[in-house]
């Protein structure tokens, strides 16, 4: 309940003062878990990317959010789980993967806000391979310059994001082919 009620709320804020666009909420398989891969510009991603899709995600968050009680919690009732990012992500993974199970999951292949699309983490595509499930490619537009990293205040823009399925994904593919194809997708948006 608290994520419907998160949502709507930020949906009403990015519309009414960012002028939000979605395109490509078609996309996303029903009643199936899939893989969100999207890239990661702003602080903002997080949001923009869960107000564009209509079902319920799962989050990585960086552990460092949930050093504030409350807002831990917060984080947590979202459906986020702490990740530490200077430690191997194997465990991570095994919970993701748990997780895909039954709901769908946000990954960000760049793994931090403004990273080039060339940088990447191959952890999409080991999700991919050991769950088989769908990748939706999302790309997100004009966060980078309304909250740019760094920053504590909004600046006036236009946000946009874009969805679509990731195809051409074979059995064969190793993770880093699969985790390639995901980012090709996500730049050519």
């Amino acid at each position: 309940m608290l994520y419907s009620i998160s949502r709507f709320l930020s949906a009403c804020l990015l519309k009414t003062f960012f002028k939000l666009e979605i395109k490509g909420r078609q996309v996303f398989p029903k009643n199936r878990p899939f893989i969100l891969a999207s890239n990661h510009i702003s602080n903002l991603d997080p949001v923009v990317v869960g107000v564009g899709c209509p079902y319920k995600l799962g989050y990585l968050a960086k552990e460092e959010l949930f050093k504030n009680w409350l807002f831990g919690r917060y984080l947590r009732s979202l459906g986020c789980i702490p990740l530490k990012r200077k430690q191997s992500g194997a465990g991570v993974l095994r919970q993701v993967l748990k997780i895909l199970k039954n709901k769908p999951m946000v990954i960000f292949p760049q793994g931090q806000r403004g990273k080039s699309y060339a940088d990447f983490k191959a952890g999409v595509g080991f999700l991919q391979k050991k769950s088989g499930l769908p990748v939706i490619a999302a790309k997100v537009y004009g966060t980078g310059e309304i909250l740019p990293k760094g920053a504590k205040t909004f600046k006036k823009g236009q946000i946009k994001v874009v969805f679509a399925r990731v195809d051409k994904i074979n059995k064969e593919d190793n993770i880093e082919d699969i985790a390639v194809k995901v980012m090709e997708r996500i730049k050519s948006l």
